[in-house]
């Protein structure tokens, strides 16, 4: 089965918690904080593994949750670091942040990876940091330091992985055309082939070898119809895969058997006006028109016309009969030596960045009055600083009090009228007030 679009969850793992004990030594205060630091959690990383070729393993199980670091220990031992959650995905897998689309369905959300090349690993979640044990919180006025840092949690996303096949010849055309036909005749694949519209319902790759100069990969992309760019049809979750083709090879039913009332040109361009219509830029690489069918009556005229048409662009056109292996040898060759001058695809995606990574802001600390009698205090700093001490211990309360007041909290609720036996709610806990 090809899945090539998938929405899943991704987290890395929490790192573990610092430890507090005392070495047991004679003259020194408690015995010594000797507290080891906890493990690093596990990373989320995706790897582009040539052995993968759709998402299908990501289609059942959707949510990835790398393991936690180990807690330290005493005599300074550190935790041991989880393993990294490694995830293999095919070559040219996309991995968006978000679930989102458009209103037509194409993706959204910045690219938080392209893998494009075979063996590329990029770590989209970074596992949270170990917590420092109380070994590093002694200083000569704090020589038992009874508190330590909590590990950092994991970060979690939800991503859209989306795969888009990367080929050096992307084949297109109206459903039932025949291209098909022409990829099981020039490559060793052996996709569906059969009399009726959309017998392709997935890309079909092949690779063509032998004889005519370097190898190249050919990519049979289901068959668009009128609308295709706003997802009528197979729509827009075939056409990403024409995006990082070097050329296009386009193929039309000359002969028309279908009776849509359309010219061999008016074919042509109506493939064209959907390919535009989805991204302008697809206009501008090289195409190559192959006329199937001739080995069957067609209109000379209409098939003039297109010649004109393909001689104002300068596309080759060439007269072919996929059935009957008619004019495939010169097909083949001519698109052999218009890849020795085709320049590679352009990257259609912004760089992406690392999510992440943001850009560290100045932490702000909110202060607010909710009611008469109750304060709140909010802040990254505060959350952080109620991690690591122990609010159960004395000398941990204090410490937390002086950083209160050094971070100018305290004089802030003062000046928000603040009085002796108000509340201060700081996250899960609640204070009394008194000077």
């Amino acid at each position: 089965m090809f899945v090539d679009n998938v929405k899943i969850t991704i987290e890395s793992g929490r790192g573990g918690h610092g430890h507090i004990s005392f070495r047991k030594e004679k003259y020194v205060p408690n015995g010594g904080p000797d507290g080891g630091d906890g493990g690093r959690g596990g990373s989320v990383v995706f790897v582009a593994d040539t052995g993968v070729n759709t998402l299908l393993d990501f289609r059942f199980k959707k949510n990835f949750v790398a393991e936690t670091g180990e807690n330290g220990g005493g005599s300074k031992c550190t935790g041991k670091n989880a393993p990294d959650l490694v995830l293999k995905v095919p070559v040219g897998t996309l991995v968006r942040y978000g679930w989102e689309a458009d209103e037509s369905g194409h993706p959204m959300g910045m690219v938080m990876a392209d893998l494009k090349e075979a063996g590329e690993k990029r770590v989209l979640a970074k596992g949270g940091r170990g917590g420092r044990g109380n070994q590093h919180f002694a200083t000569p006025s704090r020589q038992a330091p009874k508190f330590c840092e909590d590990g950092r949690p994991g970060k979690a996303f939800d991503v859209t992985l989306e795969l888009k096949l990367i080929a050096d010849v992307g084949i297109i055309g109206f459903p039932n055309a025949g291209k098909s036909t022409l990829l099981s005749r020039v490559t060793k694949a052996n996709p569906k082939v059969a009399n009726y519209h959309f017998t392709t319902l997935t890309p079909n790759l092949g690779v063509v070898r032998h004889g005519y100069g370097r190898d190249f990969v050919l990519a049979d992309i289901p068959g668009l119809i009128e609308g295709a760019s706003q997802g009528v049809g197979l729509g827009f979750d075939f056409l990403r895969h024409v995006e990082r083709t070097r050329l296009l090879l386009h193929i039309v039913d000359a002969a028309r058997l279908e009776g849509d009332g359309l010219t061999v040109l008016e074919a042509v361009k109506k493939i064209n006006s959907e390919l535009g219509a989805y991204n302008k830029k697809l206009l501008e690489r090289p195409q190559i028109i192959a006329a199937n069918k001739t080995d069957l009556p067609y209109n000379e005229e209409e098939m003039a016309e297109l010649e004109a048409y393909c001689q104002e662009r300068g596309w080759p056109i060439f007269k072919i009969s996929a059935a009957t292996s008619q004019g495939l040898n010169e097909l083949v060759l001519g698109i052999s030596e218009a890849l020795k001058t085709a320049p590679e695809a352009e990257d259609f995606e912004p760089d992406y960045e690392t999510y992440f990574e943001p850009e560290r802001k100045e932490e702000s600390i909110r202060i607010e009055k909710e009611k008469e009698g109750l304060y709140s205090v909010e802040g990254p700093g505060i959350e952080r600083m109620l991690g690591y001490t122990n609010m159960a211990d004395e000398k941990g309360f204090a410490f937390f009090q002086r950083f209160l007041r050094e971070k100018g909290i305290i004089a802030r609720l003062e000046e928000l009228g603040i009085e002796e036996n108000d509340t201060v709610r700081i996250y899960e806990y609640e204070f009394d007030y008194w000077k």
